[in-house]
């Protein structure tokens, strides 16, 4: 449902929240790298607000758009802890600019409200299984980074990508291998407590969702014995990841958005 008639505090701090993303977007030639990262942490606390109020206030709402809105924010909080770690890592505007998207279309598109007759604990379970979509969205843009880096350094340019090549690699399959965890757990708990969390006659089914989070998780899986086992790298390790994310990516906000945009149905 478009604009749900949004609590008032709710809509006051996803506009702040997509403001504060952008101005470093917009000002990306005039502002400081440190005003940037003050910015954008302004920003990230702004939109923690917001997911909070959304997933665990008074009628909470649930879509495809509320999951991008997570999956942005755990990215630019990744992110964000490593510029602090690594201060020659640039604020990447494109970041910020997603980040405000994602926040505004979570106002535009707020989802469902999650049903009365499910578990108190429904809420922290989608909060779980959307951090699924944050790990490996990190461990793209890595993936990412790491892509133009190596391409920099066959052309012999600098790879400016404020973090050495092997780090970055090394970072994102420790993101893929935790959200691996996460997914399996997420998948496990929908398989053996479907009727508990969702209420009577909601437990797992193949349907569009299972199958793309089934299809993404043995993805995965390929990725993980292929780099343990025959040592894949480079750019056959990441067409296998980007594959699998987009797997995940059909599983619930492809589903949703078909679901609550294009059908108009509310389950």
């Amino acid at each position: 449902m478009i604009l749900a008639s949004a609590p008032y505090p709710h809509l006051i701090l996803s506009l702040g929240a997509a403001a504060a993303y952008a101005w470093p977007a917009v000002q990306a030639r005039r502002i400081s790298p440190r005003a940037a990262r003050n910015w954008v942490v302004l920003a990230w606390l702004l939109h923690a607000g917001v997911l909070a109020l959304g997933l665990f206030g008074e009628q909470a709402h649930f879509g495809f758009a509320p999951a991008m809105s997570v999956t942005a924010w755990l990215v630019a909080g990744v992110y964000g802890v490593e510029s602090q770690i690594f201060p020659q890592l640039p604020t990447r505007w494109t970041l910020c600019a997603l980040g405000t998207v994602a926040v505004l279309l979570a106002v535009f598109f707020p989802g469902n409200a999650i049903p009365v007759t499910a578990s108190a604990w429904l809420a922290l379970h989608l909060a779980f299984g959307v951090a699924c979509y944050g790990l490996f969205g990190i461990a793209v843009v890595h993936a990412w980074f790491m892509t133009r880096a190596e391409a920099r350094i066959r052309h012999a340019q600098d790879p400016h990508s404020g973090l050495p090549l092997l780090t970055l690699e090394r970072l994102t399959y420790r993101f893929v291998g935790a959200g691996f965890v996460l997914l399996s757990a997420t998948l496990l708990a929908g398989l053996l407590f479907g009727d508990t969390l969702y209420g009577h006659g909601h437990a797992w089914r193949w349907n569009h969702k299972t199958v793309f989070s089934t299809l993404a998780w043995l993805t995965f899986a390929i990725l993980m014995v292929g780099r343990s086992a025959f040592g894949w790298r480079g750019r056959r390790a990441v067409h296998v990841l980007y594959t699998g994310s987009a797997f995940l990516l059909l599983a619930y906000v492809g589903s949703r958005f078909v679901m609550e945009i294009v059908l108009g149905r509310t389950a």
